[in-house]
């Protein structure tokens, strides 16, 4: 199945990307995570050298509250993410129920607004061509949209709230499909990936409940022809992990590979390359990142269990791709700071040898450029 694509949509998206993308690939860039502080939300950022290294770049409030519990709290994928052409970050408030945006220039911020996420409890968020949908987690838990502004403003838009497939789905991760047509929400408790079709407005349909292959469907990533990939927390045998995928059009979707096992534990956060060749899952339990192939069809293979492995004590919590996939970072939770791998031209992770330490204890998500 193939979405149908906004051509005049994707034809700017595609412009804006390529130049991030230039930028990005240039050399320098920064990295961007949140301390989930319950009094006053802050950005932390990381200046990104050529070679991956990172330096601290300041502290920028959100202008909301976290939660004060981290991922124990938030459960998810996407808190704090980049728009597509990289101008804008986009960060959840779980502790006031906001979103906030900031206008980004290399690593440093500026606080464009903050709104309220349309629910309770938000944990994670997406953007695609000026249409930013927030996941929240509270109560019977819902997406909710807007439109992001020229200068990163955001303004609710009538009419998109939705619900999720249940009121006890457990949500973990709000993203786009590259034509911006569908938009999906993995659903831990629920078991289960909701689909909604995207209209021209922005607007999203009704949810259609995809049954996942396994259990705890958690992180996932698109490739560009549409497959969906997703991280099994508990998909694989005797309970470790696995990756599915999927074949998405719209709000609908068709299993391809199911619950292919890493043998690891706690897979949880998933990031896909962009040529649509490689899905690399963070797994918490195991201290270390696997490795997939992803062939043309969509369909996974195992390339390596433990393709990365993070310092002693390490617990993956997200991960981060940048300069065009060739550096990978990974929230370290164990360690309180982020470790970096560069990825090899056969898709193999070779530590860096660098990492940012010092994170708040709560700190949780992870964006890069």
């Amino acid at each position: 199945m193939r979405s149908v694509i906004r051509p005049s949509l994707l034809a700017l998206v595609s412009v804006l990307a390529s130049s991030a993308r230039a930028q990005e690939e240039g050399g320098a860039g920064a990295v961007f995570t949140m301390s989930d502080d319950p009094t006053a939300n802050t950005v932390l950022a990381f200046s990104r050298a050529a070679d991956g290294s990172l330096a601290p770049a300041g502290t920028f409030a959100t202008g909301g509250a976290g939660s004060g519990g981290g991922e124990g709290v938030l459960g998810s994928q996407g808190s704090v993410t980049l728009s597509r052409d990289g101008r804008f970050l986009l960060v959840v408030n779980a502790g006031s129920d906001e979103v906030s945006s900031f206008r980004v220039e290399g690593a440093h911020l500026t606080l464009a607004g903050t709104a309220p996420s349309g629910g309770l409890l938000p944990v994670s968020v997406a953007e695609q061509g000026g249409v930013v949908y927030v996941l929240n987690a509270g109560g019977a838990g819902n997406v909710s949209g807007f439109r992001l502004g020229e200068a990163g403003d955001l303004t609710p838009l009538a009419g998109s709230t939705r619900p999720l497939s249940s009121a006890t789905s457990g949500p973990a991760e709000v993203a786009f499909d590259p034509s911006g047509r569908s938009l999906a929400v993995t659903e831990k408790a629920a078991r289960a990936i909701s689909l909604y079709a995207v209209d021209d407005e922005g607007r999203a349909s009704a949810p259609s409940a995809l049954p996942s292959s396994g259990a705890t469907p958690f992180g996932f990533g698109f490739t560009a022809r549409d497959f969906l990939v997703v991280s099994e927390a508990g998909g694989g045998p005797s309970g470790t992990s696995a990756v599915s995928s999927y074949d998405v059009d719209r709000a609908t979707g068709e299993l391809i590979s199911g619950s292919v096992p890493d043998f690891q534990r706690a897979a949880c956060w998933l990031v896909v390359t962009r040529d649509g060749h490689q899905a690399l899952v963070a797994n918490a339990a195991s201290g270390d990142v696997s490795s997939y192939a992803i062939d043309r069809k969509g369909r996974l293979a195992l390339v390596a269990g433990a393709a990365g492995q993070l310092p002693p004590g390490g617990k993956p919590l997200d991960l981060a791709l940048a300069r065009g996939d060739r550096l990978l970072y990974v929230l370290d939770a164990g360690n309180h700071g982020v470790v970096a791998f560069r990825r090899s031209g056969d898709g193999a992770l070779v530590p860096l040898g660098t990492r940012a330490t010092g994170l708040p204890a709560n700190a949780v998500g992870i964006a890069a450029r």
